[in-house]
């Protein structure tokens, strides 16, 4: 079985720092990240030394952890990290979690319970698939976003090992290729058959009649459903609606949140128009949100869920 990175590489906690893998780098480079402080973690997420909503929860985790042994105001640590991705509704609850226990142990337990978490979602996402599926995948869902195993990577792993899965389209997407420098990477380790796609390269794939279905991870569930994630997600949606394929999103419970009505009150984070262009005036907004009415199923830890996702969803927070 494939295992994918073992997760103290990709984030942990060691005395005096928590050590990221530098996501920056690769699969060029491979660049370890020091963060001394809660504020340097923070900057770490912000700059995207470590991203993936599940991930920059296990970061901030160990951040608290971190904080509370080096004597650091722990409100003051929680706040920063908080303010460091507003979209990403993992790093809240994880720094609600470590709240009352501020201890590397619990920090450690929450990394192993995402890691954990991914392993059930993946195999419920692969009882969705049929021999010789051909999906198609936007920006990382892997190990590298989740801490360890992935979420949409990860079920892509799980369908390959029963041999479910036949191919793997790899958006490149833009503007910081995560999915052709750390998708395709994860994929390559793992022997996939792949190929990374330029984004709009997806809707003419569709018509050839070249996918089966599009696997996407979220950043946040608003309670109805309605799902954000990288930017982009939202096209490929619309563009599997009109071919008839299902869009399946793949994540963990955490990332669930039952205090968003819906997807018009989810945070869409702006990044620096720099990584668009250096020359011209641009928009770089970070994700967009996918309507539910255009998911086939939401996939937790706790199983397939499907519309109505007010009733579905809240049972999976509930489990």
């Amino acid at each position: 079985m494939s295992e994918g990175l073992a997760p103290e590489r990709i984030v942990r906690l060691e005395e005096g720092a928590v050590v990221l893998l530098d996501q920056r780098k690769l699969p060029d480079e491979i660049v370890e990240v020091r963060c001394k402080t809660a504020a340097a973690l923070a900057d770490a997420i912000t700059t995207m030394v470590v991203r993936g909503a599940p991930a920059i929860g296990v970061a901030a985790a160990y951040g608290i952890a971190l904080a509370a042994e080096s004597g650091e105001d722990l409100a003051a640590a929680e706040a920063v990290l908080r303010a460091s991705r507003p979209t990403a509704v993992n790093l809240a609850w994880a720094l609600e979690e470590m709240r009352d226990e501020p201890t590397a142990e619990h920090a450690r337990r929450i990394h192993a319970d995402e890691v954990a978490r991914c392993r059930r979602m993946a195999a419920h996402t692969a009882d969705l698939l049929a021999p010789g599926t051909r999906a198609l995948t936007h920006c990382n869902a892997g190990g590298l976003a989740t801490g360890g195993y992935g979420s949409a990577v990860g079920a892509l792993l799980t369908a390959f090992e029963r041999g479910l899965l036949e191919h793997v389209w790899v958006d490149e997407t833009r503007p910081l290729l995560q999915g052709a420098r750390l998708t395709a990477w994860e994929l390559e380790a793992a022997s996939i058959p792949h190929a990374v796609i330029a984004d709009s390269a997806a809707a003419s794939l569709m018509a050839a009649g070249e996918v089966d279905c599009v696997i996407t991870g979220a950043d946040r569930i608003a309670a109805n459903g309605d799902s954000a994630n990288k930017i982009g997600t939202y096209s490929l949606a619309v563009l599997a609606h009109h071919h008839g394929l299902p869009l399946y999103i793949v994540a963990p419970s955490t990332t669930v949140d039952l205090a968003t009505p819906d997807g018009a009150a989810i945070p869409i984070e702006e990044r620096d128009p720099a990584e668009v262009t250096a020359r011209f005036r641009a928009r770089n907004p970070a994700f967009d949100v996918t309507p539910a009415q255009l998911i086939a199923a939401v996939v937790t830890e706790h199983g397939v869920h499907r519309a109505p996702y007010l009733a579905s969803l809240a049972g999976a927070v509930a489990a």
